[in-house]
């Protein structure tokens, strides 16, 4: 029984990385910005952490505070242009981001390790350390969706002009979004490089973009639990069914086009409004019960 479960902690750690960096793909999200560059986000984190780790010795906890505030960075600088675009515009400045990354991580080769990557990373992270950085996170969600800067940013993701007119500073709450999200991606990309032993230019490329989107909108992009259901669905599929493993993206693509057409809320998001209405309609009858009886 205990080889079985020990047996799952990989798929465990897996999962706590990856629901980290779809927080901070969410995040963004929820703010009404278009952007997919948390992938690459992650990537100078994890890089940060790593060759930190490799070529000056310095602790791990110093790593992933670096790995945090190089992805928190590099958000702020990203923020500033991508504030003049919208939409699409948006997606496309953040992909030719996550190629730009990408291909930094390739040619410099005297610091990164090129096309072979970073090794020997010394595995200072295990599975209580993730938990703790993902129960953090998800804290952290919970709070922004109960303040005045969740209720900002659900007012800028609805309609920018009434936000505006409500007094809500559009640029000024999407850079700090891209603040959050870049230092979640950073502190997760790194806790990957401790965790890893390795990282290779590849890894943070489209397909792990893909996956991290599937897991926002597969669960559900209005809600704090929306995320960690895609994650685990997604995540738990390929291991249920174990012919689908090596048709991962296949299956991601696959699922992303009927939640698109069937669910475009989400499943958690389309659960809520559904408990949402049913508790609304009893609440009716129960009014036009009682004022019958009057």
């Amino acid at each position: 029984m205990s080889n079985t479960i020990l047996g799952y902690i990989p798929l465990l750690d897996l999962f706590f990385l990856h629901l980290g960096l779809a927080f901070s793909q969410w995040i963004v999200l929820r703010a009404g910005v278009f952007s997919l560059a948390t992938v690459g986000l992650a990537a100078i984190g994890a890089y940060t952490a790593g060759i930190i780790a490799t070529k000056t010795g310095i602790p791990a906890p110093l790593g992933l505070l670096a790995g945090a505030f190089t992805g928190m960075a590099a958000a702020l600088l990203l923020s500033w242009p991508l504030a003049r675009l919208r939409g699409v515009y948006q997606a496309i400045a953040t992909v030719a981001f996550l190629q730009i990354i990408l291909s930094l991580n390739i040619y410099f080769e005297g610091l990164t390790g090129g096309a072979m990557g970073l090794n020997s990373i010394p595995k200072s992270v295990g599975t209580l350390t993730l938990f703790a950085a993902t129960a953090g996170t998800v804290y952290l969600m919970v709070a922004i969706t109960h303040s005045r800067i969740g209720r900002a940013f659900d007012a800028i993701r609805q309609n920018e002009a009434v936000a505006a007119s409500l007094g809500v500073s559009i640029t000024g709450h999407q850079a700090l979004a891209f603040a959050i999200s870049g230092a979640l991606a950073g502190l997760f990309g790194a806790l990957e490089a401790y965790h890893s032993y390795a990282l290779v230019p590849t890894q943070f490329g489209f397909q792990y973009l893909i996956a991290i989107m599937s897991y926002v909108v597969l669960g559900g992009r209005n809600t704090v639990l929306g995320p960690i259901v895609g994650t685990a669905i997604l995540i738990l599929l390929p291991e249920i069914a174990r012919p689908l493993a090596e048709a991962r993206m296949l299956v991601y693509g696959l699922l992303l086009i009927l939640v698109i057409n069937f669910l475009p809320k989400g499943i958690t998001d389309t659960l809520v409004d559904m408990l949402k209405a049913r508790n609304l309609a009893r609440r009716k009858v129960a009014a036009e019960t009682a004022e019958t009886r009057s």
